[in-house]
């Protein structure tokens, strides 16, 4: 249909201009021409459907006149625009293919035409269907919510052939305000509780009269008085009455109705607080003999539990006034500890107990259905990792949900995987690798901070303290063999929904290098850098970080996620080091460390910051459609006791999940690019301790369970000291001097870049992703240089063909 367009407004010349002359036929030809795309065109707009008589209602404008200044004009009309019904027929550049379709079928039972009406058609919508005088009064009704009293709304229907639309213009005149607004008056409990909440008030003296800000007024009202004590009470037992006889102000008196029910009007005391941890569906009666706790009622036994576990995620308190916020609370509390897998709270009254100076009493039920308490599972995984290496693996857990009897989890973790990396250059040592690991954690549900006792009373979320012990060894085929094992202790509590903090006071490692192939060992002593970032030593480390996360909150259009980490190394073991007169040992590459029990520590400190942004183009929450960005920033700075950091502390870049037009570790440092007599060791050369990144990556909902999107990737890493082993080069091929390290006035211009496409398979709990990826530029020379004084060859490495990456889940 579109090809023919520029087809037919091709320019015609003179006869006796031979090139642009005019074969025999032409007239009839372009004539039928003409004929076929009018037709093609008549059929996709979708008017050739249009029965005899009818006309094709094409959609509706909205226009807000005053002659004063309209408050909010874009959100006002915007909600008058959404009571418009019926919605035309989907178009695209004024193309209708979903009325076509729906054509095909007409008629039709079964067969092609009428699986596609189903699937993709739409039945035509015509101006017969909409009824203007409805859609009138329900705009009337908005502009009076809005305080727009006595407007008037007009249409006007546009004919155009067969199609036809309305235009809707709404006339008003200034928007009432808020002159004063007047609380309950009366000395008993609940006008006065009522009258407490006034200094929160939405209502503002100057604001324009809405009848949403009137409905958000009452639901505040009512949370606030049930902080209060008031069980009972609810929203519909608040009533405005508004005075509008003054020039467009309104007087406003909020009142309590006055056949408030009596119980609805008191607050009340919480009595008896039962806690059955063991509670099922076939419960009839509760334990007879309960055990006594800090005044509550626990069920059964503490045989599982020790009540003081429970207790201490539990805030609704006997003989204290009832709070929603702190049902909320308990049932948060509850829910987080892992170990239930129901919660439910309930409130009786309590009838045995007579109501004193106004107040009531209620008794008050937790059930909790456990989960089982220990449970064993083993998994079969396709590991995917950020340096590039994938592979199948398996993990078998071992878990018991309350391993001391106070909700403390532990989990015991056996790990083994078999990884490879696929590179260019097949002749890569170490892309082959096994690993094999054990580890445990003791998570128990509070902070263990002796002497003090912190619970974090006002946040909904139950505080953690961690234990950790670990050990893996990781064999790289013909490289190495290294051991890890590390040692930690921490905490994690989140303040609200979106925010969360870890901190890791305790965070050892011991790292040692084993079994060297001599192909490895020859890199080592050519490689000076790695040789010191592979030795065997104890990293002493300190950690925090912090999360804000609005993705939780899946109404939002816009969702930010950040993080933020530091990590500190090394100090006070060079500290204590220093001053006992520790020995110290000499490097490969002459440098001297200091030693703490014979063995060198790494010394350093790393910050890492991550940004990310969700824009969804839809107002459908449940859309896929969204525009998602992220900036990734890390620096790690080596210092005194360390020339440079850790082998596992260093950054990579590429793959995947990272700038996806270049191999896993491809990039960097800087413009460093491997000698070809030392590619098969780039893997390893091409770490640093810097590293920025931002991606941009638009995601499209394309099929049900399949996304498209579009992307494009930029970063690269850099060294904080220079290598003079690992020469860069300047635009030209030269030696540049710089020799991988950072420099602000250069950074820009050494990023890599990469755009590209994808799909990816989202069935929810499983996403596979396709990226094909394009390198836009490149940071280092791209040509064959010869260093006579260096005697090195630098290889042409073809970046002119894209990359496919296939990877499991989203790349952020």
């Amino acid at each position: 249909m579109l090809p023919l367009l520029p087809f037919l407004s091709r320019p015609h010349k003179t006869a006796d201009s031979p090139r642009w002359g005019l074969a025999p036929g032409w007239s009839s030809y372009r004539a039928a021409g003409l004929s076929v795309g009018l037709a093609l065109l008549a059929a996709c707009s979708g008017t050739k459907f249009i029965p005899e008589g009818s006309k094709l209602y094409t959609g509706s404008t909205v226009k807000v006149k005053s002659e004063s200044p309209i408050p909010k004009e874009a959100e006002l009309t915007t909600e008058l625009t959404g009571v418009i019904t019926p919605k035309p027929n989907a178009s695209i550049l004024g193309l209708r293919p979903k009325l076509y379709f729906w054509h095909m079928g007409e008629g039709k039972t079964k067969g092609l035409g009428h699986w596609l009406a189903n699937k993709y058609g739409e039945k035509p919508v015509l101006l017969s269907q909409v009824d203007t005088q409805k859609v009138k009064g329900l705009m009337v009704n908005r502009l009076y919510n809005n305080g727009y009293f006595q407007p008037v709304v007009h249409s006007k229907v546009q004919v155009k052939g067969q199609a036809a639309s309305v235009d809707y213009t709404a006339t008003v005149g200034r928007p009432y305000t808020i002159k004063e607004i007047f609380f309950p008056e009366g000395d008993s409990l609940l006008p006065r509780a009522v009258r407490a909440t006034q200094a929160a008030s939405l209502l503002k003296v100057g604001d324009s009269y809405s009848l949403q800000t009137f409905t958000n007024e009452r639901l505040r009202i009512d949370q606030a008085v049930k902080n209060q004590g008031f069980y009972y009470f609810n929203p519909d037992y608040i009533l405005f009455q508004v005075d509008s006889t003054l020039n467009n102000q309104v007087n406003v008196y909020l009142k309590i109705k006055g056949k408030t029910p009596e119980q609805a009007a008191k607050p009340y005391i919480l009595d008896r607080v039962r806690l059955n941890t063991d509670y099922t569906l076939n419960d009839t009666t509760l334990a007879p003999k309960p055990i006594n706790y800090r005044g509550y009622q626990y069920f059964p036994d503490e045989d599982v539990f020790k009540a003081k576990a429970i207790v201490n995620a539990v805030f609704l308190f006997p003989d204290s006034l009832y709070r929603r916020r702190r049902q909320d609370q308990t049932l948060s509390r509850l829910m987080s500890l892992g170990t239930f897998k129901y919660v439910d709270i309930g409130f009786r009254p309590a009838r045995q107990k007579a109501d004193s100076a106004g107040y009531g009493f209620l008794n008050s039920y937790v059930r909790m259905t456990q989960l089982p308490k220990k449970s064993l599972r083993a998994e079969v995984l396709l590991v995917s990792k950020s340096n590039g290496f994938t592979g199948p693996g398996f993990q078998v857990q071992f878990r018991n949900r309350s391993a001391l009897r106070g909700a403390e989890q532990l989990l015991v973790n056996v790990t083994g995987t078999f990884e490879n990396q696929t590179r260019s250059n097949t002749n890569t040592i170490g892309l082959t690798s096994y690993e094999l690991g054990a580890n445990a954690q003791l998570v128990v549900p509070r902070l263990i901070t002796p002497p003090f006792d912190i619970r974090l009373k006002n946040s909904d979320f139950q505080p953690r303290t961690t234990f950790g012990v670990g050990a893996k060894t990781v064999t790289r085929l013909d490289a190495f063999t290294q051991q890890a094992f590390n040692v930690n202790y921490g905490y994690t509590w989140k303040t609200k929904l979106t925010n969360e903090h870890e901190l890791r006071p305790i965070d050892v490692q011991y790292l040692r290098l084993s079994n060297p192939s001599q192909a490895f060992e020859k890199l080592l002593e050519e490689r000076p850098f790695l040789a010191n970032s592979f030795r065997q030593q104890f990293v002493l480390a300190s950690s925090y970080r912090y999360t804000y996360n609005q993705q939780a909150l899946e109404q939002r259009r816009n969702q930010v996620y950040f993080s933020g980490g530091i990590e500190v190394a090394g100090n006070l073991a060079y500290l204590v080091s220093s001053l006992s007169g520790q020995p110290r040992t000499t490097n490969t590459d002459g440098s001297q460390a200091y030693t703490l029990l014979s063995q060198q520590f790494a010394q350093y400190t790393k910050v890492d910051l991550e940004f990310r942004n969700y824009f969804r183009t839809s107002s459908n929450p449940s859309s896929g459609n969204k525009l998602a960005t992220r900036l990734l920033i890390g620096a790690g700075l080596p210092y005194q006791n360390s020339s440079v950091l850790p082998y596992l502390k260093q950054y990579g870049i590429g793959g995947p999940n990272s700038v996806r037009a270049f191999a896993a570790r491809g990039l960097g440092p800087g413009t460093y690019r491997a000698p070809i007599a030392s590619e098969n060791s780039s893997f390893y050369d091409q770490v640093g301790d810097m590293r920025i990144e931002a991606n941009a990556e638009y995601r499209q909902d394309l099929f049900p369970y399949v996304k498209g999107a579009l992307f494009v990737d930029a970063g690269n890493i850099w060294l904080i000291n220079q290598d003079p082993s690992r020469i860069t080069v300047d635009e030209n091929g030269n030696p540049d001097g710089k020799n991988g390290q950072f420099s602000p006035s250069t950074f820009l211009k050494e990023l890599a870049v990469g755009a590209g496409a994808g799909i990816r398979i989202d069935v929810q709990f499983f996403v596979i992703r396709l990226d094909y990826a394009y390198p836009l530029s490149v940071p280092y020379n791209n040509s064959d240089v010869v260093r006579p004084s260096l005697n090195q060859s630098f290889n042409k490495r073809d970046q002119s063909a894209g990359r496919l990456n296939i990877a499991i889940g989203y790349p952020f």
